[in-house]
């Protein structure tokens, strides 16, 4: 029996700005909110109210057709100039998720054969609209490919959100776990609170809680006490940034989950757009890392839990080394070993 699962939208296109799902306020308060400048759109990035590294990038798509919708020059030459100096802008909001520069790239060279503003404001929209369209088709694969991995009845351990409000549709490490209840295959899962911004405990079970899928809750530093007591057959995570060779950053923690599943022995999986693929940087090592703001380790909530004064070290991801990854689930397919050459084989194609 197929089972159609029911997904809220956390970017959508209204008419002349972007309407956003709040994600700070979940899962207390399900709002939306409205971006009418370019500078909104920056401002939400850089807040986490949208976060999950596809979901940045198709905001930021729509981010720079709203801006060419405003713009009420006609000299093509000087929109482009201005154009370019937006992308540079809206990428400064968070350096570490791929996605964010290679939609912006692929939006401006959308237009660097279009003749007139006119035209290039249309071919933006256009092309915003098919990078949302083309991600809920590749979540949809990533998901089709993962669940082939799993059987009925396994548990699986996943860490931060990589779901659908992460993404256009489906998510990519969730994604298993939605096609795998639209097609009946029972998976449970337990989800780690992911600190600071605790993104798993606000979002991760939130999502397959509503999606009907038997989801469990626990803190970070009780996933190897899980893992020994409670039959996890996998962990399964998303990522931020690939690079050439197969090192991965994804939230802070996954570094820790790949060494657990190593030493326990079982599978730990990847799942990531191609889009997230960078094969510019050649390992993990020269991948920046953001470094967040102190009161999101000092606070919770508005609430001051750590004392005055004290220094904080707040990395907002780490890199998981290649060699501790089982295989990378990609809409191309499962890549098992040499992941540099698969991915850039499978990237090859997929361009």
């Amino acid at each position: 029996m197929t089972i159609k699962t029911e997904f809220l939208r956390s970017v959508e296109w209204v008419g002349r700005s972007i309407k956003l799902l709040d994600q700070t306020k979940l899962p207390l308060t399900v709002e939306y909110i409205y971006l009418l400048t370019i500078e909104d759109v920056w401002e939400s990035i850089h807040s986490l109210k949208v976060r999950g590294a596809p979901a940045i990038g198709i905001t930021a798509a729509f981010g720079l057709a709203l801006w060419a919708k405003s713009y009420d020059g006609l000299n093509m030459e000087e929109f482009l100039k201005r154009l370019k100096k937006q992308r540079y802008y809206l990428s400064s909001s968070r350096p570490t998720a791929v996605n964010l520069f290679w939609a912006l790239d692929r939006m401006v060279a959308s237009v660097e054969g279009v003749k007139t503003v006119i035209e290039a404001k249309g071919t933006l929209l256009s092309e915003a609209f098919s990078i949302q369209k083309e991600d809920e088709e590749i979540c949809k694969r990533i998901g089709e490919y993962g669940i082939e991995l799993f059987k009925d009845g396994d548990t699986i351990l996943t860490h931060c959100n990589a779901g659908g409000i992460a993404t256009a549709k489906y998510g990519t490490a969730l994604a298993p776990f939605y096609i795998g209840k639209e097609k009946g295959v029972s998976l449970s899962v337990y989800a780690t609170e992911t600190r600071p911004l605790l993104q798993g405990g606000r979002l991760t079970v939130w999502e397959l809680q509503n999606a009907g899928v038997d989801v469990t809750l626990i803190t970070d530093n009780m996933v190897a006490h899980t893992i020994q007591t409670k039959n996890v057959q996998a962990i399964i995570v998303g990522a931020d940034r690939v690079a050439a060779n197969g090192d991965t950053a994804n939230k802070i923690g996954t570094l820790g989950l790949a060494i657990l599943a190593k030493e326990y022995g079982i599978p730990f999986y990847v799942a990531a757009p191609l889009s997230t693929v960078d094969l510019d940087i050649r390992t993990g090592e020269d991948i920046p890392i953001e470094q967040r703001h102190a009161s999101e380790v000092t606070h919770i909530y508005g609430q001051q839990i750590a004392p005055e004064g004290i220094k904080v070290f707040n990395p907002a991801f780490d890199v998981t080394p290649s060699k501790y990854i089982t295989a990378i689930i990609t809409e191309s397919g499962v890549l098992t070993n040499k992941f540099e050459e698969e991915l850039r084989r499978v990237k090859k194609f997929a361009n």
